[in-house]
């Protein structure tokens, strides 16, 4: 974008007309010209497994460590490990099987992902920088792994604006018992401007969306709320013309505002009644709804439901013109524990998070396809790290963050496997050559018609991007 443009653009952006223009104009496509090139894609949505779920049990086959299950393990170098020392090693509890025309293997517990995986490209070599959930966590959503940068949804919202007038860009669905590591900073806009944050949804919920509505009460009338809302306005433009060049007013007021037509688009968004009882049954809807029994320990068909009423509600957003989702499985650490870090036994842990969360993406993915959205839809699974080929105790597994698995599917992405893991799943198996985040982001954002090294804002003296100063494009899973 010509440097005046942006600077006019960015300038009008900070009063409350312009605020509008500007939502106006990227719908339009006239602040299309940060496309650098024809896209393959419109939208986002991201998995997110919280906890760090294990590549060995679900999609990257180790055949060896059923081979040696049980004796000393040996990777032929020092290992140091995040909370214990190295045990011996550890088979997946779980078979694997060939899944698809390319017969990939893949565990029972992501089986329903076996009726779409020739559709998925599998990254076995990603490599991390930290073990700590925080900051692994920060890495996959934001590009750093320390606070103060924009989330990948903001910076895509950012670029690309919302195609809708009356949903955000950029929505969050939270697992139902809570946050992850970091809370809010996963979907936080930084230095961005404040409106393409992300906004937080709870399908299931008895108020999925905090606020929109008045509260119930006798004094409140169409006609003294109208009359307040007016009074609001002056006292808001009179506030914001004291401070020109700050947005963050202007996109408080425009949330409002967004409230505003949300109260109607929102609430049929997330409806799901309506759909087909074939769609409920796909996603692993529970006929009792999201009031299905959670008290106890984490089961298959309470993981499917929720799981799998947030990849609907997804489906639906991004139908109404959402650009990112970001779709979340597991809270932060507690008791009892509600979330993919299984030190202490993966098999009570893992199973049912996985065969919940394999239902509703294999569903979302189906879902998309037939309803030729696919094409133009990226879905990017991930979670912070991976976990280690050997136990933990007896039955658990500690933290990897030396190689785990990312997978993508759809908007120009070519299924199969780009990068592999060694033998045990310790480490990239081409040590020189692993991936990294933000050649995951680099991808995402070259199919969208961003080069990701374009795509900057000026903060505190640094031309800041969501790639930092790495990312190369996996041209080779690119159709």
């Amino acid at each position: 974008m010509n440097p005046n443009r942006r600077h006019f653009l960015g300038t009008l952006a900070s009063t409350f007309p312009g605020l509008a223009l500007s939502d106006l104009l990227a719908r339009e496509g006239v602040v299309g010209d940060r496309l650098h090139h024809p896209p393959k894609a419109k939208r986002v949505v991201q998995l997110f497994m919280a906890g760090a779920a294990s590549h060995v049990d679900t999609f990257d086959y180790k055949p060896l460590l059923k081979q040696k299950d049980g004796q000393p393990w040996d990777p032929g170098e020092t290992v140091e490990l995040f909370q214990s020392t190295p045990g011996a090693t550890f088979a997946s509890p779980w078979e694997f099987q060939p899944y698809g025309q390319s017969g990939k293997m893949m565990s029972d517990i992501v089986a329903p992902l076996g009726d779409v995986v020739d559709d998925i490209a599998f990254v076995h070599n990603v490599e991390g920088k930290t073990g700590v959930h925080s900051q692994g966590t920060l890495l996959q959503t934001t590009g750093f792994n320390f606070p103060g940068f924009p989330s990948a949804g903001s910076w895509v919202s950012y670029a690309l604006g919302s195609e809708s007038e009356n949903l955000p860009g950029f929505v969050v669905l939270p697992d139902h018992r809570g946050l992850a590591s970091n809370g809010a900073k996963n979907w936080a806009n930084a230095f961005l401007p404040a409106d393409h944050q992300g906004t937080v949804i709870r399908p299931g919920n008895e108020k999925p969306i905090a606020d929109l509505f008045p509260p119930p009460s006798d004094f409140i009338n169409a006609m003294n709320d109208r009359a307040g809302l007016d009074a609001l306005s002056k006292l808001n433009s009179l506030h914001a013309s004291a401070r020109p060049g700050d947005d963050r007013l202007s996109a408080r007021v425009r949330s409002y505002e967004l409230a505003a037509a949300m109260q109607l688009s929102a609430t049929d968004a997330l409806d799901v009644s309506k759909e087909p009882q074939y769609i409920k049954d796909m996603y692993g809807l529970a006929p009792e709804g999201p009031g299905v029994d959670d008290s106890g320990t984490i089961n298959e068909k309470a993981e499917s439901e929720f799981f799998g009423r947030k990849c609907l509600v997804a489906r639906r957003l991004l139908e109404r013109g959402v650009r990112f989702v970001q779709v979340w499985s597991g809270n932060d650490n507690g008791f009892p524990r509600r979330n993919w870090d299984s030190h202490g036994d993966v098999e009570r842990d893992h199973a049912p998070l996985a065969l919940g969360m394999s239902r509703g993406a294999a569903a979302l993915i189906k879902d998309l396809k037939q309803r030729g959205m696919l094409e133009d839809t990226i879905i990017l699974w991930t979670t912070e790290f991976g976990r280690m080929p050997c136990s933990q105790g007896s039955k658990g597994r500690d933290h990897n963050p030396f190689v785990f698995t990312n997978w993508m599917c759809g908007g120009g992405i070519k299924g199969g496997t780009y990068g592999e893991s060694d033998e045990w799943g310790f480490k990239p198996a081409d040590r020189a050559h692993p991936t990294h985040v933000y050649d995951i982001h680099a991808t995402i954002l070259h199919q969208l018609g961003i080069n990701h090294e374009r795509l900057t804002v000026r903060n505190n003296g640094i031309d800041r991007r969501l790639t930092d100063v790495h990312g190369h494009v996996l041209k080779e899973m690119l159709a």
